[in-house]
């Protein structure tokens, strides 16, 4: 990688985890340039603005992290509704960068910019339009090898399940406590089996 390429890639991920922790519109250009130590300068070559920059992030930070920790682990799995629930067991028990305190970093995105940002909602659709592509071929499958129930419909489910993700990520924010987890994971178990 290329000097220019490997300042343009830590910016973004410095970046990436100030505003993960601090939100988008508090986040300054300086507080970017005081956490990456790089010049305005070197900033301003990269990115013309700070919008050009979260741009960046959701299209070569966060589109990456979604297909490996979002939709990679629902491909792996034989049976669909042990897929789903695992992945909700591991995105809100397991994973290690995606902090209660903080929430989902596309919901918060969503959430602070999109009413403001065409842009931002157009890029941001595009992640919530490959994870619910994810979700609902994952539920055909299982109707396909019966797994599932014929009559269920699979994008409802996905709806359901996509939205009780975001919510209870939300909740657990609120709380800063992954108490409502456990919770959230007892029930969707619940649900999930009985579209059997």
């Amino acid at each position: 990688m290329k000097k220019a390429e490997a300042t343009r890639s830590m910016i973004l991920h410095k970046a990436f985890e100030l505003i993960y922790v601090k939100g988008y519109q508090t986040t300054s250009i300086d507080d970017i340039i005081a956490t990456t130590q790089v010049t305005k300068g070197a900033f301003y070559y990269h990115f013309k603005t700070k919008d050009e920059m979260g741009l960046a992030i959701i299209n070569e930070v966060l589109k990456p992290t979604l297909a490996r920790s979002f939709i990679e682990p629902l491909q792996g799995e034989q049976d669909p509704l042990n897929a789903i629930y695992n992945l909700m067991d591991s995105l809100l028990m397991k994973n290690e960068f995606l902090k209660v305190e903080y929430g989902c970093p596309a919901s918060n995105f969503t959430q602070e910019m999109t009413p403001w940002n065409s842009e931002f909602n157009k890029a941001l659709n595009e992640l919530t339009q490959e994870w619910t592509k994810a979700i609902t071929a994952t539920i055909e499958r299982g109707k396909k090898s019966g797994v599932i129930r014929k009559d269920v419909n699979a994008k409802q489910v996905t709806t359901f399940v996509m939205s009780g993700y975001w919510g209870i990520r939300n909740l657990g924010k609120l709380e800063n406590s992954k108490k409502v987890y456990i919770s959230y994971l007892k029930q969707l178990k619940i649900y999930l089996n009985s579209l059997k």
